[in-house]
């Protein structure tokens, strides 16, 4: 019995089934790449289309990566305060690798490194890592989750007639909300205004006309 046990099967073995998720998420990443020179270029940046149960399923580990990139970009930003930008290899270079400013440097940058050794060993491709935290991660810097959707497509796949479903980064393909405005009534605001004088002016006829009568009484 499958108790307390999560995830789809999807009819794989657990090896096969962890293979294909890592290469889903690296698929998705990896559309985010330059592809002006790419014979293979993606149709859209930052979407994948694939069935509706395994775009739930690779979703947990695409936000676990990109938030694993997130909270690695602070790391990197204190360490650019030890860094050098003479050219490798240079005396320059050789000087700041054997002073203090270079153990400092490893200090701060450490958990940035652990962080992409971490991604690495989730997606196993170099390219989508890198593009992960260069591009992706600073996207998402101000951003605490919710870095994918899921939207289901009404036409089934060709086939086998699986249900399919597009899984994308958010902020690139969203819908603007278009508010209708509201109503003005200026028309009736004029009229009430139009009225106003004429009501004015039978109201000081009334008590025109009751002073005298008080007088007589």
């Amino acid at each position: 019995m499958r108790h307390r046990r999560r995830g789809r099967i999807l009819g794989r073995s657990p090896s096969h089934r962890r293979a294909m998720l890592r290469n889903l998420a690296s698929s998705l990443i990896l559309t985010e790449r330059d592809a002006e020179f790419d014979q293979n270029a993606p149709k859209v940046k930052g979407r994948v289309t694939t069935t509706l149960h395994k775009a739930k399923e690779v979703r947990p580990l695409v936000e676990k990566c990109v938030t694993i990139a997130r909270h690695s970009l602070k790391h990197q930003e204190n360490a650019k305060q030890f860094e050098t930008i003479a050219e490798r290899g240079s005396s320059e270079w050789k000087q700041w690798r054997s002073s203090d400013q270079w153990q400092k440097w490893c200090a701060a940058i450490a958990p940035t490194v652990a962080a992409r050794r971490r991604a690495l060993q989730l997606l196993g491709d170099k390219q989508a890592v890198k593009i992960l935290f260069d591009d992706i991660a600073p996207r998402f810097a101000d951003r605490n989750g919710g870095y994918t959707r899921v939207l289901r497509l009404a036409k089934p796949r060709l086939g086998d007639a699986g249900l399919q479903a597009i899984i994308e980064f958010v902020g690139v393909h969203d819908r603007e909300t278009v508010r209708s405005e509201k109503p003005s009534f200026g028309g009736d605001e004029d009229a009430d205004a139009a009225d106003t004088p004429e009501e004015v002016g039978n109201e000081s006829e009334e008590s025109e006309a009751s002073e005298p009568a008080a007088k007589t009484e």
